[in-house]
């Protein structure tokens, strides 16, 4: 039975969390998972959790909540007509096999190797937040045939070892094939639910060392965060939506960029042992 006292703490911390990630992604229109994994990392080792397999318990509980949240995204974003539907069923076979590939390769890595993975993303994410341009091109429309099936598989490969949703990788792509912003966001809620869906049946069925584990850990996801972040963010992200309404988002931005980057160099300082 778990500790009681235990139980609340990682509660409280947990729910901080997930307050600040809606708010966060109502603001900015960016998934949680980038917040959420970092998050969870560092608030289960101050509370004392070293089981061996940690980083992967908070892939997959960052991955659980975004089925939840990417779901309400796309409903919305469909009443409002922003979704591309060709795209999405264009490239959800690649992205949910890619999805799967990486729910395998998270469960034989260690914890310190996907630490260094999401760093080095991170920064790349964080980079291309704070720097990268709209105007900026590859080509006037998605990709198909050849092109498609290699990004796409890619892509929810790499957004399953950082434990993310379609949005980090998504609308950077959409938007450098020409997709208006909009209906990248729109479509990137979409991948999201491609993503998230498949990698946590998939970690539902990783059992890693009971030891050291946090409480109420299904497989690799643990119940507790999952449950608070999403009833928080459904709370919050209404809050940063009116925000982003009332400030200037480019220095925003700036500032949230510098912000995912200072998590990504910690986690690189954390997995190199620094």
């Amino acid at each position: 039975m778990p500790d009681i006292g235990d139980l609340m703490t990682m509660g409280a911390l947990v729910l901080v969390i997930g307050a600040f990630a809606g708010v966060v992604a109502g603001l900015l229109g960016v998934g949680g998972g980038i917040i959420l994994v970092p998050a969870f990392f560092f608030a289960f080792s101050y509370l004392g959790y070293d089981t061996a397999d940690l980083m992967q318990i908070c892939l997959a509980t960052s991955l659980a909540t975004i089925v939840v949240t990417s779901a309400r995204s796309l409903s919305s974003h469909h009443k409002k007509g922003a979704v591309d539907w060709d795209i999405l069923r264009s490239w959800a076979p690649g992205i949910a096999i890619g999805a799967g590939l990486g729910v395998v390769a998270a469960s034989g890595l260690r914890s310190e190797v996907l630490m260094a993975i999401f760093g080095g993303l991170g920064v790349i994410v964080g980079l291309y937040f704070g720097f990268g341009r709209p105007d900026w091109r590859l080509g006037d429309a998605m990709p198909t045939g050849v092109g498609r099936a290699a990004l796409s598989p890619v892509l929810g490969f790499l957004s399953v070892l950082m434990g993310i949703g379609g949005g980090s990788f998504g609308v950077p792509l959409m938007s450098l094939y020409n997709t208006p912003i909009h209906r990248a966001v729109a479509t990137a809620a979409g991948f999201g639910m491609v993503i998230a869906v498949p990698s946590v049946l998939g970690f539902l069925f990783v059992q890693g060392d009971p030891a050291g584990r946090p409480p109420l850990t299904l497989g690799s996801v643990n119940l507790v965060a999952f449950l608070i972040v999403v009833a928080m963010t459904l709370i919050t992200a209404p809050w940063g939506v009116r925000m982003a309404h009332a400030l200037d988002p480019k220095p925003l931005r700036r500032i949230f960029a510098v912000f995912i980057m200072v998590m990504a160099l910690n986690m690189l300082r954390k997995a190199f042992g620094w």
